[in-house]
C-alpha cells in the first residue's frame, strides 16, 4: 500500500508535466458552444455596417523601398520609433527601442511592416459609408497640417478632402510609451446628410512562426462585453469569425508583442476575424453617424502597439479603462496563481536585480507556506520507513491472502496513525503553482534575456550546456535532443537523493521503476525554461532538508 503511494506520487509529477494538455485544455467544440449560447453576443447578420474588405498586392520589394515609396510622418518616445505612411493614414512601420531580437544582440524588435512586403503588419483607422460618395482608403494621400513629426505632446493632424468638399481630418498623438491615440473628424460642408460608420482594422499579410506551444495562445483575440475570444490562425483560415458587442477590445498577439484596437466606449460595433490572403481583425461601428449638412464630428480610436510588459498593460487597462485588456498576456488557466507569484517575483527582482535569485526566493516562501503540510507528510512516510520490516513479514505472512493483508496493514496503519496517501498531498498541492511558475517564466517578457550567474544568460531558454560535450570541454554541438545541462542534471541527482529517504518498494518490478523517474524527469525537463529547472532543483533540496530533519527526528536512518 505504502509503496504504491509514493509511486504514484512521483508518477503524477511526470504526468502534470506531459499531459498538461490532456487535462486542462477545454474541448474547442465545448468552448465555441458556450459562445454561441450567448445570446447577446449574437452575429448580426444583417448589419448595416458595411464591408471592410480591401486587397493590396503584395510585391517582392525590400523593406526600406516600401518605406521609402510613400511620404511619411516619423514618430519616436521612449519605447518605440517608426513611421506613419501618408498613403493610407496607416501605421506600418514601428521598432521596439527596448528589446533586440537576440541576447546581447544589436538589431531591436521590428514589428509592423508595410503592407506590400510578404510580412506586412499594419494598422488602419477609418470611416465607411453606403452613400455614394467618395471615403478616404488604404490608397488615399492624405496631408499633414502644421507639425509633421509625432512625438509625446505633439501630435500631428492630416487632411483629406473628397469632391464633395467633406473634409477628413485626424488628430495622431502618441504618449510615452505605447498608446496612439487617433481622434478623427468629419466636417460635411454639404446640403446633405451622410452616414458614416468608423472603423478600425489590423491587417497582417502571413501567419509568424509561433511557438505552437499548447499553454500560449498566438493569433487574433479581443474581449467582447466580457467574453475572451481566442482563435488560431489556422482556425480563421478555415473560418470567419464575427461578433457584435458594445464594449471590449481586439487585436493580433505573440508571445511577447501585440497590436490592439479599442473602440470607443458605450457604442456598439461588429468585430469580424477573418482570413481572405491575409489575416484580418477589424470592428466597424454598426450604429451610423450621421452628419448633417454643415455639420462636424468625431470619433476617437485608440491603438496600442506593445510589448508586453505586465505594469504598462495593466496601466492601459486601468487609465483607459480598458475591460480585462490584462488578458492580452496569456495567463492561462492558473491566472489567480500565475499572476499574483509574477507580483512577488518581481517584488524579489527588484530588491536583488537578479530573476534567478527571485525564483530561489519565492522557492523558499512557498516551502515555508506549505512546511505544515509537508511535516505531517513526511513525518507519515518516515513512520512507514521504520514499519517496512513488520509489512515486509506481514507479505510473507498473508502472500495467499490478499484480503487478509489488506486489513492486517490497515489495522497497522490505524495503530501507528499513518496517512498512507499523505505522501501524495504534497505534490498535489504544489502542482498548480509548479504550472503557475512554468506559464510565469513561458509568457512574461520581463523574464526574456534575464541572467542568472554563470552558463544561464536567459532565464527563459533552456539550459545551453549539454554533459555529451562534457559541457564545452569537447569541441562539438550535440544535436537539439542530446542538449542535457548542467541544471537539469542537477535536479535529477536531488531528485534521486531525496527518492533515496522514501520507503524502498518490496516489489524489484515497481523498485526498477521507482529508479527510473529521476532520469525520465531530467531528460523531459532538459528542454524546459532553466528558471523552472533551478526552481524545481531548490524546491528539492530545501524538501530534502526538510525530510531529514523529520527523519531525525522519527529515529530513521537515512543513509
Amino acid at each position: 500500500m505504502d509503496t504504491k503511494n509514493v509511486i504514484a506520487a512521483i508518477s503524477l509529477s511526470a504526468a502534470v508535466i506531459i499531459l498538461y494538455g490532456l487535462f486542462f485544455i477545454p474541448d474547442p467544440q465545448i468552448a465555441e458552444n458556450k459562445k454561441v449560447l450567448n445570446n447577446k453576443n449574437e452575429i448580426s447578420k444583417n448589419s448595416e455596417a458595411p464591408s471592410l474588405e480591401q486587397n493590396e498586392e503584395v510585391v517582392k520589394i525590400s523593406r526600406e523601398d516600401a518605406i521609402k515609396e510613400n511620404e511619411r510622418i516619423v514618430f519616436e518616445n521612449k519605447s518605440i520609433k517608426g513611421s506613419i505612411s501618408l498613403v493610407g493614414s496607416i501605421i506600418d512601420d514601428l521598432t521596439f527601442k527596448k528589446y533586440t531580437e537576440t541576447l546581447n544582440g544589436q538589431d531591436n524588435v521590428i514589428f509592423l511592416n508595410p503592407k506590400k512586403i510578404n510580412n506586412g503588419y499594419y494598422v488602419e483607422t477609418g470611416w465607411a459609408t453606403n452613400s455614394d460618395i467618395e471615403v478616404p482608403n488604404s490608397k488615399t494621400l492624405w496631408k499633414v497640417k502644421g507639425n509633421s513629426k509625432l512625438a509625446p505632446n505633439s501630435p500631428v493632424v492630416v487632411t483629406w478632402v473628397n469632391d464633395q468638399g467633406i473634409i477628413f481630418e485626424k488628430k495622431i498623438s502618441i504618449d510615452e510609451q505605447y498608446l496612439f491615440t487617433i481622434n478623427q473628424k468629419i466636417i460635411n460642408n454639404s446640403e446633405k446628410i451622410y452616414n458614416f460608420y468608423p472603423y478600425g482594422q489590423i491587417i497582417r499579410n502571413s501567419a509568424p512562426q509561433v511557438t505552437n506551444f499548447y499553454i500560449l495562445h498566438e493569433g487574433l483575440l479581443g474581449v467582447f462585453d466580457e467574453q475572451l475570444v481566442e482563435k488560431d490562425y489556422e482556425d480563421i483560415e478555415e473560418k470567419k469569425f464575427s461578433i457584435n458587442a458594445k464594449d471590449g477590445w481586439l487585436g493580433i498577439t505573440d508571445k511577447y508583442w501585440i497590436a490592439s484596437l479599442i473602440p470607443e466606449r458605450e457604442k456598439k460595433f461588429r468585430s469580424d476575424f477573418e482570413y481572405k490572403n491575409k489575416f484580418r481583425a477589424s470592428f466597424i461601428e454598426t450604429k451610423p453617424t450621421a452628419i448633417g449638412a454643415n455639420e462636424s464630428k468625431s470619433n476617437e480610436i485608440k491603438i496600442v502597439v506593445a510589448a508586453k510588459e505586465v505594469d504598462v498593460i495593466d496601466g492601459y487597462a486601468a487609465s483607459l479603462n480598458i475591460n480585462k485588456f490584462d488578458l492580452a498576456i496569456d495567463w492561462g488557466w492558473f491566472y489567480f496563481i500565475v499572476k499574483p507569484l509574477f507580483f512577488v517575483i518581481d517584488y524579489f527582482f527588484k530588491i536583488t536585480g537578479n530573476f534567478g535569485i527571485a525564483i530561489i526566493l519565492i522557492t523558499l516562501c512557498i516551502r515555508i507556506a506549505f512546511f505544515p503540510l509537508a511535516n505531517y507528510s513526511f513525518r507519515s512516510m518516515a513512520k512507514m520507513k521504520v514499519l517496512q520490516p513488520e509489512m515486509a513479514r506481514l507479505k510473507e505472512l498473508y502472500k495467499d491472502d490478499k484480503m487478509k493483508l489488506q486489513q492486517e496493514m490497515m489495522a497497522l496503519y490505524k495503530k501507528e496513525k499513518i496517512n498512507p496517501a499523505s505522501g501524495c498531498l504534497p505534490i498535489l498541492i504544489q502542482i498548480p503553482f509548479f504550472f503557475a511558475i512554468y506559464k510565469m517564466l513561458f509568457v512574461t517578457i520581463e523574464m526574456r534575456h534575464q541572467p542568472f550567474f554563470g552558463w544561464i544568460h536567459d532565464l527563459s531558454e533552456r539550459d545551453p550546456t549539454t554533459i555529451f560535450n562534457l559541457f564545452g570541454l569537447i569541441p562539438w554541438d550535440p544535436p537539439n535532443f542530446l542538449i542535457i545541462g548542467a541544471w537539469p542534471i542537477m535536479m535529477g541527482i536531488t531528485m534521486y537523493i531525496q527518492q533515496k529517504l522514501n520507503p524502498t518498494p518490496p516489489d524489484p518490478v515497481q523498485a526498477k521503476i521507482f529508479m527510473f523517474f529521476p532520469l525520465f524527469l531530467t531528460v523531459i525537463l532538459a528542454p524546459f525554461p532553466s528558471g523552472l529547472v533551478i526552481y524545481w532543483t531548490v524546491n528539492n533540496i530545501l524538501t530534502m532538508a526538510q525530510q531529514v530533519v523529520i527523519m531525525k527526528k522519527t529515529s530513521v536512518k537515512t543513509v
